[in-house]
């Protein structure tokens, strides 16, 4: 008996310990990209391409400088702080309204425009460039502008946006919307006074999501723009690369600059995150 007790302690251990070293590998292999951009992004040139993985000897802080200063940084970054900020109030304002109604009113064929929202979820962006370059440059006219690419942002993260929220809104328990109801709530009032401050933890996780995605996305953002006045940061870190040469210790200082904001958010935002992700999961 002592000996199978043993056994299966033993067994026990050997699974956590097996569990804990795949962890430390993944771990391993997703900081280490991370540690070496900044590490490298304090070298010169000739360090980084002749000693990629060693430390520097000379931490070059005027990298950053660099990166600031010859390339205008400062301008693309408010231009992706604005396109950020503004396709993420659109696009959460939207799906919180269509996410009320799909989660918590009854009309003929719900289920159905549900399904063909939530969709969107599973077509890639890509298949999207050509409607919507379309859309932007013949029908909106708003090529090579903040607006282009703030309806296009708050557009494409519709789907994501419905199914957090939607799924989020169907765990708040009906009697609350029941006896507002009872007292002459409106639709209008039930939706701002009761539904949307209890799915804050699901507007917050959507929003965060929608912010990361349109802070980092580049592909849109270099198909619908060409000039300087609307170019986003991520755009810009391409021009450190020229024909015969490439600067990479501004370009990875300015990399890492561009990742201080969407880190920090999730550092202040991620228990909200955590707990509107897991809400929506469980009790949706």
């Amino acid at each position: 008996m002592e000996k199978e007790v043993t056994i299966k302690k033993l067994n026990t251990a050997m699974a956590a310990s097996a569990k804990w070293a795949i962890l430390l590998i993944y771990f391993g292999i997703t900081l280490f990209p991370l540690i070496w951009l900044t590490v490298s992004s304090f070298k010169t040139n000739f360090k980084i391409q002749t000693a990629p993985f060693a430390f520097p000897e000379v931490w070059q802080f005027k990298n950053f400088i660099n990166a600031v200063s010859i390339s205008g940084l400062t301008r693309y970054y408010l231009n992706s702080a604005i396109i950020s900020i503004s396709s993420t109030l659109i696009n959460i304002f939207v799906a919180s309204l269509a996410s009320f109604a799909l989660a918590r009113e009854d009309f003929p064929f719900k289920k159905a425009i549900f399904t063909i929202v939530t969709a969107g979820v599973l077509v890639p962006s890509m298949a999207l460039m050509v409607p919507y370059y379309i859309l932007v440059t013949r029908v909106l006219m708003v090529y090579d502008t903040i607006y282009g690419l703030i309806i296009t942002y708050a557009a494409i993260n519709i789907p994501i946006s419905v199914f957090i929220i939607s799924s989020f809104m169907k765990s708040i328990p009906k009697d609350l919307e029941d006896s507002a109801e009872i007292d002459g709530c409106s639709m209008v009032k039930r939706y701002s006074k009761i539904i949307l401050p209890l799915a804050q933890p699901g507007l917050v996780t959507a929003s965060v999501f929608n912010f990361i995605h349109s802070w980092n996305e580049f592909i849109y953002a270099l198909l619908l723009t060409s000039s300087r006045s609307s170019r986003t940061v991520q755009v810009a870190i391409r021009y450190f690369t020229s024909q015969f040469r490439t600067d990479y210790a501004s370009m990875f200082a300015a990399i890492v600059l561009t990742m201080i904001p969407t880190i920090l958010l999730y550092i202040f935002l991620h228990e909200k995150i955590i707990s509107g992700v897991t809400a929506g999961a469980v009790k949706g």
